[in-house]
């Protein structure tokens, strides 16, 4: 398997050792774990808050708080908001020593549970979006440094539009998300975007529990994958006492087979 990264409660807890002013972002040390941070706050619709208002003084007071430093920061790069490479939010990360970790969220909007107005798997595929992927791919390029990327996030999950549910369902879905995170990632490629690390993200558990929905085949290949990440969340605030299962459990390998 590639690279872990785990994300869990208030950002993502990353296995990683980041450095800024390189060319890639490179293993961590044996036996370190580092995190990075994720401002919550999805709203209902484009005027509010949208996983992406943050700012360098809420890093600052996270790391405060928590007494660590972070390796990078994640944010939510909408589209129906914009599909221009987000370079003002990369650029304040970088100056800040971190590494910009992007989630690429083509989607009309921040419900869930339903299928694409706009952005779905088969326009993707088809090339309706190339375009404007092959500008943001330009201007990510240009803008030099490492980025973590994911497209897809938690595809095994079906809140997300891009689920195999609503995209065919069993005998089509995950065909589908394959086929577009691989159209993606080429495109990108092929404008020389090397800065960009590929991070396919998966859920712990499989919704809903069928075999066809299991995340591994939603896997779009090693060759198109530079990391894996794995949602594993439990109390969302210090008070909060967690009713589900351990993280040690969700992170048992054979918990999945």
């Amino acid at each position: 398997m590639k690279r872990l990264l785990s994300g869990c409660l208030l950002g993502l807890l990353c296995i990683a050792h980041v450095r800024a002013e390189s060319a890639r972002v490179v293993a961590p040390p044996a036996g370190k774990l580092y995190h990075g941070f994720y401002w919550d706050g999805v709203g209902t619709d484009q005027h509010d808050p949208t996983e992406h208002d943050v700012t360098p003084e809420d890093v600052a007071r996270y790391e405060l708080a928590v007494g660590k430093k972070t390796a990078w920061i994640y944010f939510s790069d909408n589209w129906f908001e914009s599909r221009k490479f987000p370079a003002a939010m990369c650029g304040w990360i970088r100056d800040l020593k971190k590494v910009p970790y992007i989630r690429l969220m083509l989607r009309s909007d921040v419900d869930q549970e339903h299928s694409e107005k706009t952005f779905s798997l088969e326009k993707i595929s088809a090339g309706d979006f190339d375009a404007n992927l092959r500008a943001w791919a330009r201007e990510a390029k240009n803008f030099g440094s490492p980025i973590l990327i994911e497209w897809g996030t938690e595809p095994n999950g079906n809140w997300f539009s891009w689920n195999g549910k609503w995209n065919g369902g069993a005998n089509e879905g995950p065909a589908r998300y394959v086929a577009a995170y691989r159209h993606i990632v080429d495109l990108m490629r092929a404008e020389g975007a090397d800065n960009l690390q590929w991070v396919w993200h998966v859920n712990w558990l499989d919704e809903p529990e069928r075999k066809w929905n299991r995340f591994e085949n939603y896997f779009p290949g090693e060759s198109y994958c530079d990391w894996v990440a794995l949602s594993a969340y439990g109390p969302t605030t210090p008070t909060t006492r967690d009713g589900t299962e351990s993280f040690r459990f969700k992170m048992q390998t054979n918990h999945y087979r």
